[in-house]
C-alpha cells in the first residue's frame, strides 16, 4: 500500500485547511476549511474541487472554526455524501457556525446584487443556509480518547487540543500489510494554562506529523490579562461610564464570562449587570453546559448553583428589541457583543451609541486585522464609520492581550517536546510564511526534526509498500 497527501489548503496560509490522504483504495480529507482573508485566497473557494467527489469517502474534522469546516456545505452541494467524523461538541458547534456562515453568504450575495459590484448579473452565494443544513445528517460524532474504525485497517482517535470547545488532535493509525503507521494532525492547539479548556494532549509517537504554526513566530505577553481587564473596567466605572467589549462568539466570549465572574466574586470589580448580546455566543455558551466534561469547569457547573455562565448579574439578550433597548441603559454595566473586530453584528449599534461619550470604555480583547473597525479603534482613529455615519470616538479604548486561544511559539515547542521519538517527517501547516518558517527553524535547530513547509496543491508520498 502506498500512502500520499495532497495539500488542498492550510499550506502557505492560515486558512482553508484541507489535507487529502490517499491510501489507494480509500481517500479521506482531514478538515474542510474555508479560505478567508485576502481576495486571492477567498477566490479559491469558488474553484472546482480538485478531485472527483465520488472518490472521496470521508472527512475527518479537528474542530469547528470556519477555516477548518466552512467549505463543507459546498462539498456536500457538489455531491459528497460520505461520513464526516468529529467530536460530539464539534458537531453541535459546527451546526451553529455553518448556519451563520450560510446566512452571511446569502446576505453578501444580496448586498452585491443591490450595489451592482459583482461581475455576475445575479450574484450567487457560495452556499445557503439550506446547503449548510444538508451537512448535518452526515456528522458522525465521536468521543475523546476512544479509537474507532473508519475503514478496514484505518483507526481514528481524538485527543483534547484545547483551543475551543470540542477541538481535537487527530490520530490516524493505518495498518498495512507489513507495517502500522501513525499520522498525527495537531489541528489548532490551545494554551497550556487556559482556565476553561484542557491543555493539548501530549502525543508520544508519530510517523508523520502535521503541526499548526499560527503563532509559530511569537510568544504571548507574560502579563495577567484578567488584572488588566479589571483595571479597565474599574477605570471606566470610576468615570461613570459603561463598558462595551466586542468579542468573538466562540471561545473568547466564554473566557470573558469566566474572568468577569471570577473578578466579581473576588471583589476586584463591582457586581454590575453583564449583558451578553449575541445569539451565537449564547448558543455556544449553552454547549459548555451540555458538554461539561469536555472542559475544566465541570466541577463548578455540577456543584455550584451559580457559576460563570449562570448568575444574577448575567443577562442573555436574545431578541433584537432587547438589544436595541440597551441603548437607553444608564449606569454601570458591561455589554459583550459580536463581532470581535467590530466588522458587523450587534456590537455596531452599541459602538454607534456609546463611542461619542468620553465616560464610556471600549475594551478590545484580541487581534485586530488591518482594515477592520477594531484596528481603527486601536490606532486611535478620531472617528469610526458605522451605518454610513462618521461617529466621534470619545470613549476610552483599551487593548487587553493574552486572551488568545492559540498556543504561542513556546507552547508549540513544549507540545513538540512531548514526542518521545522524532517523527519521520513534520509538515508545518496553517500559518503565514513568517510563522511557519520561524517554527520550522526552531524545530530543526532544537529538536533535529525533519520539517517541510508544503505549498498549496503540493503532493507528497508518505509511505511506500506498507
Amino acid at each position: 500500500m502506498n500512502v500520499t497527501v495532497k495539500f488542498l489548503g492550510g499550506a502557505g496560509a492560515v486558512t482553508g485547511s484541507k489535507y487529502l490522504i490517499d491510501l489507494g483504495n480509500y481517500e479521506f480529507l482531514v478538515d474542510c476549511g474555508l479560505f478567508q482573508g485576502p481576495k486571492e485566497l477567498r477566490e479559491r473557494n469558488w474553484d472546482d474541487f480538485p478531485m472527483a467527489l465520488n472518490q472521496l469517502e470521508a472527512v475527518v474534522l479537528t474542530h469547528a472554526h470556519l477555516d477548518h469546516i466552512g467549505y463543507l456545505p459546498k462539498l456536500v452541494k457538489q455531491g459528497f455524501k460520505g461520513p464526516i467524523y468529529c467530536t460530539e461538541a464539534t458537531a453541535e458547534l459546527a451546526k451553529i457556525l455553518l448556519l451563520d456562515s450560510g446566512k452571511l453568504q446569502e446576505e453578501e450575495a444580496e448586498f452585491a446584487r443591490k450595489k451592482g459590484y459583482s461581475r455576475h448579473e445575479i450574484p450567487q452565494p457560495l452556499y445557503t443556509m439550506d446547503d449548510a443544513e444538508a451537512v448535518f445528517p452526515l456528522f458522525v460524532p465521536q468521543p475523546f480518547d476512544k479509537p474507532t474504525s473508519i475503514h478496514p485497517g484505518v483507526d481514528l482517535t481524538y485527543f483534547h487540543a484545547g483551543h475551543i470547545l470540542g477541538a481535537a488532535i487527530v490520530k490516524i493509525v493505518i495498518k498495512g500489510d507489513s507495517q502500522t503507521k501513525r499520522l498525527i494532525f495537531s489541528g489548532d492547539l490551545g494554551r497550556f494554562n487556559d482556565p476553561l479548556l484542557f491543555p493539548p494532549t501530549l502525543i508520544p509517537k508519530a510517523d508523520i506529523l502535521w503541526m499548526e504554526s499560527t503563532y509559530g513566530d511569537r510568544n504571548a505577553p507574560t502579563n495577567k490579562p484578567e488584572e488588566e481587564l479589571a483595571r479597565a473596567i474599574r477605570d471606566t466605572f470610576d468615570r461613570g461610564g459603561l463598558v462595551v467589549i466586542p468579542a468573538f462568539a466562540v471561545g473568547r466570549t466564554q473566557l470573558l464570562l469566566y474572568h468577569l465572574y471570577q473578578l466579581m466574586e473576588k471583589g476586584k470589580i463591582p457586581k454590575t449587570p453583564i449583558f451578553l448580546d449575541s445569539p451565537m455566543a449564547i448558543e455556544t455558551t449553552k454547549l459548555y453546559l451540555d458538554f461539561h466534561t469536555d472542559h475544566r469547569l465541570s466541577a463548578m457547573l455540577e456543584e455550584e448553583p451559580e457559576h460563570a455562565f449562570r448568575h444574577p448579574q448575567l443577562h442573555y439578550v436574545q431578541k433584537q428589541e432587547q438589544s436595541v433597548a440597551l441603548n437607553e441603559f444608564r449606569g454601570k454595566a458591561i455589554i459583550i457583543s459580536a463581532s470581535g473586530m467590530a466588522t458587523g453584528g450587534r456590537v455596531l449599534h452599541h459602538l454607534f451609541h456609546r463611542l461619542p461619550d468620553e465616560r464610556n470604555g471600549v475594551i478590545m480583547v484580541g487581534f485586530q486585522a488591518e482594515g477592520t473597525r477594531g484596528r481603527s479603534l486601536l490606532d486611535a482613529a478620531p472617528t469610526l464609520r458605522i451605518y454610513g455615519s462618521d461617529i466621534s470616538v470619545k470613549a476610552k479604548v483599551y487593548h487587553i492581550e493574552g486572551l488568545s486561544a492559540h498556543a504561542d511559539q513556546s507552547e508549540l515547542m513544549a507540545w513538540a517536546e512531548g514526542f518521545s521519538d522524532s517523527p519521520k517527517r513534520v509538515f508545518i501547516v496553517h500559518g503565514e510564511t513568517e510563522s511557519a518558517e520561524a517554527l520550522s527553524f526552531k524545530l530543526k535547530e532544537e529538536l533535529g526534526w525533519n520539517t517541510v513547509i508544503p505549498q498549496y496543491l503540493e503532493s507528497f508520498v508518505l509511505f511506500e509498500g506498507i
